[in-house]
């Protein structure tokens, strides 16, 4: 039986490139490319069907930042599908970062200069707004959204007899220190990219305590430092092309350095060929480069509260119900929905 494959931000980088492994790996598998840019989608499907003639390729329509799309397009993959296999949960937003500049030239000749490129601590701020729902806008689509997929999905994660995987496209700069558990949407911070991220790895331990038992199991990944639309929106084009080849010396004594989607996708490659039982709930899978270029894949230890984790999951059901509530009252009063969310915090 084929199996099935779904990746949310797959029109570019990282989900791009793991698209192309994925297919070059094993091209009888069913593959989705679950994108919210359907243009973009279509193009990246024309390109892997160039190289990968013959490969099934589905495009999906889908805004993990929008609660009605996401429930939309999970009603579509359940009419669609028999059963999930993989669902790969890589889109993520950084929107409108800010960096230190005195910080970042400080940094740029001094001991710490990798450290600060590889997790961008003290280093970078983001702007972050509340989206239609009436959620914080990073929160909902680096963490919410891609928690609501799974538990629609749940009918075709979890089966009798069927194991299924579940993958998070996390960061080195998921910090414990931008997370608060009063404050899981991080509506009063300046970090919610780094808050998103370090509640994606809580919840992936979560998850796997949940259930594991049900044939389902979570796994988190770092894709190193990679240039994507993302990382370039950090700073303005002419610094990038001042210190592009001070980052390809750097690559040569770091090999968190990966730089190209490629390689950044080469831990969500590997954890498709184990065996779940095998791997560590409490690791993160790091996609790492030596300085000759070779690839390859080394688990670290995350730093994870497993009762702030649990706390987490339980505030995610409780803002799940209360979402679901909104949505199912064609007159709701947004002002009592409001109440509603808050008291999630």
């Amino acid at each position: 039986m084929e199996r099935v494959v779904i990746v949310t931000g797959a029109n570019s980088g990282i989900g791009l490139a793991l698209c192309e492994r994925l297919l070059t790996e094993n091209s009888q598998i069913r593959l989705c490319l679950a994108c919210r840019n359907m243009q973009r989608a279509e193009a990246a499907r024309s390109a892997l069907l160039t190289s990968h003639t013959g490969a099934c390729v589905d495009l999906l329509h889908l805004d993990v930042g929008s609660v009605r799309s996401v429930l939309t397009a999970a009603k579509e993959v359940k009419t669609r599908y028999r059963k999930i296999d993989f669902l790969y949960l890589n889109a993520g937003i950084m929107p409108n970062p800010q960096v230190d500049i005195r910080a970042f030239i400080k940094g740029l000749f001094s001991r710490n200069v990798i450290n600060m490129f590889a997790t961008a601590e003290g280093l970078l701020t983001q702007q972050d707004h509340l989206n239609s729902d009436g959620l914080q806008e990073v929160f909902a689509t680096n963490l919410f959204g891609h928690f609501l997929m799974i538990r629609e999905l749940e009918p075709l994660l979890c089966q009798a007899g069927h194991t299924s995987r579940v993958v998070w496209t996390s960061s080195s700069n998921a910090r414990r220190s931008a997370f608060d558990i009063e404050d899981m949407q991080h509506r009063n911070g300046t970090e919610p990219y780094s808050s998103s991220k370090y509640a994606s790895d809580m919840l992936s331990l979560a998850l796997n305590r949940q259930k594991n038992s049900q044939g389902l199991f979570s796994s988190v990944i770092c894709p190193g430092l990679v240039m994507t639309n993302l990382t370039y929106g950090i700073l303005p084009s002419f610094f990038w092309t001042l210190i592009m080849p001070i980052m390809w010396l750097i690559r040569i004594f770091t090999n968190t350095f990966t730089l190209t989607p490629y390689n950044g996708a080469e831990a969500l490659h590997w954890l498709f060929l184990q065996a779940p039982e095998s791997l560590d709930p409490r690791a993160k899978y790091h996609s790492l480069t030596s300085g000759l270029g070779t690839n390859y894949t080394e688990p670290q230890r995350m730093d994870i509260d497993e009762e702030m984790s649990e706390a987490l999951y339980k505030k995610l059901l409780k803002l799940e119900t209360v979402v679901r509530r909104k949505l199912s009252e064609e007159n709701a009063d947004n002002k009592a929905y409001q109440q509603y969310l808050n008291e999630t915090e």
